[in-house]
C-alpha cells in the first residue's frame, strides 16, 4: 500500500511558476519500486495525464500541451516525487493529482499514461492560474 500525498498548489500569475510536491509513504515503499505519474482535473473536464517518471528516474513522459514548460523529477531518497512548472497559462488550472503505479521486476513496458493503469492516488492540490 503506498499513500501519495501532494502540495506546493496555489495561485499564480500567467507566466508564472510553481512547483508542486508529492511525497508517498507507506508498508511497500522500501521493498517495491513504483513508477509515478501526475495528472490534472481542470473544472467541468475530465482528468487528464500531464507527466510520468520512471521508479530509478531514467526516464520521463509528456503530455504535449506542456512540454517544455513542466519538468517532472523525483527524490528517491526522500520519496518525494516533484512537477516543477513554468510559464503557466490559465488553462493550466486544474486540480493535479499524483499517482503511483507498481512497476513489476523486470518489466521493460513504457511509462503509462492511462488512469487505470495507477493503483494509487493522492487527494489532488489546487492551481489556479489568473490572466
Amino acid at each position: 500500500q503506498v499513500q501519495p500525498v501532494e502540495s506546493g498548489g496555489g495561485w499564480v500569475q500567467a507566466g508564472g511558476s510553481l512547483r508542486l510536491s508529492c511525497a508517498y509513504s507507506g508498508r511497500t515503499v522500501s521493498t517495491s519500486r513504483y513508477d509515478m505519474g501526475w495528472f490534472r482535473q481542470a473544472p467541468g473536464k475530465e482528468r487528464e495525464f500531464v507527466a510520468a517518471i520512471r521508479w530509478s528516474g531514467a526516464t520521463t513522459v509528456y503530455e504535449d500541451s506542456v512540454k517544455g514548460r513542466f519538468t517532472i523529477s523525483r527524490d528517491n531518497g526522500k520519496n518525494t516525487v516533484y512537477l516543477q512548472m513554468n510559464t503557466l497559462k490559465p488553462e493550466d488550472t486544474a486540480v493535479y493529482y499524483c499517482a503511483a503505479r507498481l512497476w513489476a521486476l523486470g518489466s521493460t513496458s513504457d511509462l503509462k499514461s492511462e488512469e487505470y493503469e495507477y493503483d494509487y492516488w493522492g487527494q489532488g492540490t489546487h492551481v489556479t492560474v489568473s490572466s
